[in-house]
C-alpha cells in the first residue's frame, strides 16, 4: 500500500455505494482503498443513490444533503433531479441540478491535496475542476465514458445538439487536468482530439470487482427455477436506450425453447416489459444481492451484452468484467469496431454477433449449447483473463500511480494536510 503521507483527497463521483452497477462500485473501491491506509483523509462528493433504476433510493428520498461515514470515507451527498425517462432536456436538467447544488454547497472539508473526478458526469467534472482550481491542486479526471459521444449515439430526442454541447464542456474539463486517466485505449484518440496532449493521458483500466462463484450451478438453477435441460441467456445491468435490449425480446419471441432473463433495472424496463407482453420464456428479475450476484451469473448458460447498431462504444460496460469472473461464455451483440468487441476478442471468453440481429444471436447461443466442451473452454478464459489483466490490486495500483504522478508533476509540491 503506497504511503500518501497524510494527504487529503476529494473524489467527485455522482455514482457511489450503495449503487451496485455501473461506475459506482469503482468509485467506492478507489475511495475505500485510499482510506484503508489510515493516513489519508478521503472525501467523496456524490449524488443520491439512483442508478440503474433511475429512481432515488427510498432511504434518501426527501433528503437535500447529507454527510455519512462509509468504509472509512466521508461521503457528502447532494440532492438532484432523477429523470425516469431520458430526453436531452431531462438529462441537461439532471446535470444542471448536480452542478448547482454541488457548487452552492461544496463538501465541508479542509483544502484537498488533489481532486479526482469520474466522467462521464459533466457536472461532476466541472465541480472537480472548479474546486481543484480554487485550491491550486492537481485535477485528475478519469474517463469512464464521454457524454458527447454517448449523446450522439443515444437515439434520444435532441441528441445531436446535446452531443455538441457536451463535447464542448468535456474539452473544457479535460483541458484543466494535470493528467487524464482513461479506462480503455480507444478513448485516447478522442481525448487527444479535445486538445489534451497525449503525454498527459494515462491508461487505467477497470477491474473485475465481484467475487468468484462458489456454489454448485445446479443448486442455483434449481433455486431460480431454471430447468437443467433448458438454455438460459442472462443479461445483467442497466436497461437503457444504449443497450438496445429489444434484441433479446425479439430473440425470445423467435426461440421459445430458450429462456432469456433480463436482470436489473433502468429507464427502459417498463418499455421492454410492454414489448415482451406475455412471452413465457422471457423473465424480468430484480438485481441480485451482492453475495448472490456471482452465483446467478454462473448459473446461466450464456451471458449477453448488447448495444444498439448506432452505438460505437469506446467504453467497456462494467458488466463485462463481472461476466468474465463468472466463468460463463459471453455473447456480445455489439459493433465489431467498438471497445466491447475488442475486449471480448482480447479475453477469448465469448463470441461476437452483429447488433440488432436476433437470428444471429440465437444461432450463436444454440451453437454453444450444442458443444458444451467449447462453451466451457470459452467460459474458462474469462477468469483466466481476470487473473492476468483485470485484477483488483493491479487496477487500484494503476490508480495510485496516476495520483502519485499528478502530485509529483505539480510544483511547488504542496505540504501534506493533517
Amino acid at each position: 500500500m503506497p504511503d500518501f503521507g497524510g494527504r487529503r483527497l476529494l473524489l467527485v463521483s455522482t455514482n457511489y455505494a450503495p449503487e451496485q452497477a455501473g461506475i459506482g462500485p469503482y468509485a467506492t473501491q478507489i475511495a475505500e482503498h485510499w482510506a484503508a491506509d489510515g493516513l489519508t483523509e478521503v472525501n467523496v462528493l456524490a449524488g443520491m443513490p439512483h442508478y440503474p433504476a433511475w429512481r432515488t433510493d427510498p432511504g434518501y428520498r426527501g433528503t437535500w444533503r447529507t454527510a455519512e461515514l462509509r468504509g472509512g470515507v466521508r461521503v457528502h451527498r447532494r440532492r438532484h433531479t432523477v429523470p425516469p425517462r431520458q430526453t436531452a432536456l431531462r438529462r441537461a436538467l439532471y446535470e444542471a441540478s448536480i452542478l448547482a447544488h454541488g457548487l452552492a454547497v461544496p463538501p465541508r472539508m479542509g483544502p484537498p491535496d488533489a481532486v479526482i473526478a469520474q466522467l462521464p458526469s459533466l457536472a461532476g467534472g466541472l465541480i472537480g475542476a472548479r474546486i481543484a482550481g480554487r485550491h491550486q491542486v492537481p485535477y485528475i479526471p478519469i474517463v469512464q465514458d464521454l457524454m458527447g459521444a454517448a449523446a450522439a449515439q443515444s437515439g434520444i430526442r435532441g441528441g445531436d445538439r446535446a452531443a455538441a454541447a457536451a463535447a464542448s464542456v468535456e474539452a473544457y474539463i479535460l483541458g484543466r487536468a494535470e493528467l487524464v486517466g482513461v479506462i480503455h485505449e480507444s478513448f485516447v484518440d478522442k481525448v487527444a482530439a479535445m486538445g489534451v496532449d497525449r503525454e498527459r493521458i494515462r491508461l487505467v483500466p477497470n477491474w473485475s470487482h465481484v467475487a468468484r462463484p462458489t456454489r454448485p450451478r445446479a443448486e442455483t438453477r434449481a433455486r431460480l427455477g431454471w430447468r437443467e435441460d433448458e438454455i438460459v441467456v442472462l443479461h445483467s445491468g442497466n436497461m437503457g436506450l444504449k443497450q438496445g435490449l429489444e434484441i433479446l425480446v425479439d430473440a425470445a419471441r423467435l426461440a421459445p425453447d430458450i429462456r432469456f432473463v433480463l436482470m436489473g433495472d433502468g429507464n427502459q424496463r417498463a418499455h421492454l416489459r410492454s414489448l415482451a407482453g406475455s412471452l413465457p420464456n422471457l423473465d424480468f428479475a430484480a438485481p441480485a444481492d451482492t453475495d448472490d450476484f456471482p452465483e446467478v451469473l454462473a448459473a446461466a448458460d450464456a451471458l449477453a451484452v448488447t448495444q444498439r447498431a448506432s452505438v460505437l462504444d469506446m467504453s467497456i460496460p462494467s458488466k463485462l468484467t463481472s461476466y468474465f469472473a463468472a466463468g460463463r461464455p459471453v455473447v456480445a451483440s455489439v459493433a465489431a469496431e467498438g471497445g466491447t468487441a475488442e475486449e471480448v476478442r482480447r479475453s477469448q471468453a465469448g463470441v461476437l454477433v452483429p447488433p440488432e440481429a436476433p437470428e444471429e444471436l440465437i444461432a450463436a447461443v444454440r451453437k454453444l449449447a450444442e458443444d458444451p466442451r467449447a462453451a466451457a473452454e470459452l467460459g474458462a478464459c474469462g477468469p483466466a483473463y481476470v487473473d492476468a489483466c483485470l485484477g483488483k490490486e493491479a487496477g487500484l495500483a494503476r490508480i495510485d500511480g496516476l495520483l502519485d504522478e499528478a502530485l509529483a508533476r505539480r510544483a511547488p509540491h504542496r505540504g501534506a494536510h493533517t
